[in-house]
């Protein structure tokens, strides 16, 4: 039975041990995922000393907030050590980020968007732990402070750029598609390629869009679901329109 992306070559630029994720979902659409990934996922540059001292007081926090899957997978051992009466209240940015932690989850906003987040958030007075990456801005802390919160905020971890080899660019270029789920990834290809792409690029949201925008790369299309699953559907669409 014909699939709908049958013999299209999509571009993957996760991190190498995410990139599965996204790679058989483009499969079960049919299409060919070129798995290239341009940014690798390691700890922050202290080491992770900032992170272990934060969650070695986890429950004198009344909020965690994870900002995406990478942090949430940082914090998720520790979290899941605590006795559940023990744990602070958590919220996630999104669905894949509020499962990579593991336990139940208090807050995720129906817009899956640091801004809807914020927004959903409640006003208090006590103290929240964000862990974000270490390129991440101030953004979240500075809106959880205006809230009334005190904010601790804590790199996780942070993304490396990735060259891969001559031969891998020109595979790359020729591919159908290019599909980005982070502004690392983005910033990541401009490294490496400038402004060149193939025929498509889709952004897994308004942020990772804005990134290309900055960057002068351009984005066909802005997943209208801001996770994987809305992305592959995006590109069904873009690919199906464009034959």
């Amino acid at each position: 039975m014909s699939r709908p992306l049958d013999g299209r070559r999509i571009v993957v630029t996760r991190a190498a041990e995410q990139a599965e994720s996204l790679a058989s979902r483009l499969r079960a659409v049919g299409a060919e995922p070129i798995v290239m990934p341009l940014i690798e996922i390691v700890p922050a540059s202290d080491g992770g000393a900032d992170l272990a001292a934060a969650l070695a007081h986890l429950p004198d926090y009344d909020w965690l907030v994870v900002t995406s899957p990478n942090g949430a997978q940082r914090v998720g051992e520790a979290l899941r050590a605590l006795d559940p009466a023990r744990r602070p209240r958590l919220a996630a940015v999104g669905d894949a980020t509020a499962a990579a932690l593991g336990v139940p989850v208090d807050l995720v906003p129906d817009n899956q968007l640091a801004g809807a987040l914020l927004a959903e958030f409640p006003s208090g007075s006590g103290s929240v732990l964000v862990a974000q990456a270490e390129q991440a801005g101030p953004a979240v802390g500075a809106g959880l402070a205006a809230k009334g919160w005190r904010v601790d905020v804590v790199a996780a971890y942070r993304t490396v750029p990735i060259v891969p080899s001559s031969g891998q660019l020109l595979h790359t270029l020729a591919a159908d598609a290019v599909l980005f789920a982070s502004g690392s990834a983005v910033r990541s290809w401009t490294q490496v390629f400038g402004t060149r792409t193939p025929a498509v690029v889709i952004a897994i949201g308004p942020s990772t869009a804005q990134v290309a925008a900055d960057l002068g790369l351009k984005v066909d299309a802005v997943a209208a679901d801001h996770s994987l699953d809305g992305l592959v559907r995006e590109l069904v669409t873009q690919l199906t329109d464009s034959k």
